[in-house]
């Protein structure tokens, strides 16, 4: 299939287009409206640049975040309060952690400094957020994404101490199941992933999905977590582990090295400030 060559339009393929690794399109720019009307459409930037790639890869990993699996370990983490869990706090911090991270058999990162200034551009509209863990008033890991209707699609998280990340991709997962959300959207399947519910959907019942998703209403501004449903969360007992999915395609890591899981460890971005 074609790799289509976008132009200054504001349009993009089928995402049914794309290539086997996902590749639908090169080129354009990262306006908002663009960004945008990519998510809405089920496709995301993925680059290094120039020029900027757009992937809608097959299968997609989804959460409906009623489905989320929190291990018995992480749960006594959450309970014991190790860490400090916001939303929105720090979000152009989560994302340049997340494009400090080491990644593994990858040179540099595709999260470049005009992607920051994209998403914060994004972020200054109230349509992308990010969760944060603190320890000691120190950033010690989040993740960050773009929210439209009730779908979430999570881009990169990053770890400066264990269980960071994993902390505030729950918290935020809770969150956004208390708020009626209905699609969390983690790109590309691996198995680390797996251990948290997300599944391998077909393109076909993605698309279908996250057309229903976004014709709702979107929770645009600053996001505040409720402390009190995090706790309430954490004492549940941990519900049984799901069931293995399709493995993961090779060399599918773009969040760090594990997906939207990403992020292997990186010093944490300083004290704690909004942002």
């Amino acid at each position: 299939m074609p790799v289509y060559r976008l132009t200054s339009a504001l349009a993009f393929p089928d995402p049914s287009e794309a290539e086997p690794s996902g590749l639908l399109a090169a080129g354009g720019d990262l306006r908002p409206a663009r960004l945008l009307l990519a998510y809405a459409s089920g496709i995301f930037p993925w680059h290094g640049g120039p020029p900027i790639l757009w992937y809608a890869p097959d299968p997609r990993a989804v959460l409906p975040p009623a489905r989320l699996h929190v291990a018995r370990r992480l749960r006594r983490t959450l309970r014991a309060g190790r860490f400090e869990l916001t939303l929105d706090e720090a979000f152009r911090d989560v994302m340049e952690a997340c494009a400090a991270a080491p990644r593994p058999g990858q040179d540099g990162t595709w999260i470049t400094p005009a992607m920051v200034d994209a998403y914060t551009d994004l972020h200054r509209l109230g349509l992308a957020h990010s969760a944060e863990a603190w320890r000691d008033g120190g950033l010690a890991g989040g993740v960050y994404g773009v929210s439209l209707g009730s779908a979430f699609f999570a881009e990169s998280m990053f770890h400066a101490e264990s269980d960071a990340s994993k902390a505030a991709l729950v918290a935020l997962v809770w969150q956004l199941e208390a708020w009626g959300f209905t699609l969390f959207d983690a790109q590309i399947p691996t198995p680390h992933l797996e251990r948290f519910g997300i599944e391998p959907w077909p393109r076909t019942r993605f698309q279908s999905a996250l057309a229903d998703a976004v014709a709702r209403p979107t929770r645009r501004g600053r996001w505040t977590l409720d402390a009190g449903l995090v706790a309430r969360r954490a004492a549940e007992s941990a519900p049984a582990p799901p069931a293995a999915g399709a493995a993961a395609r090779p060399g599918s890591a773009r969040a760090g090295t594990t997906g939207a899981g990403g992020g292997t460890g990186t010093p944490g971005p300083g004290r704690r400030r909004r942002g």
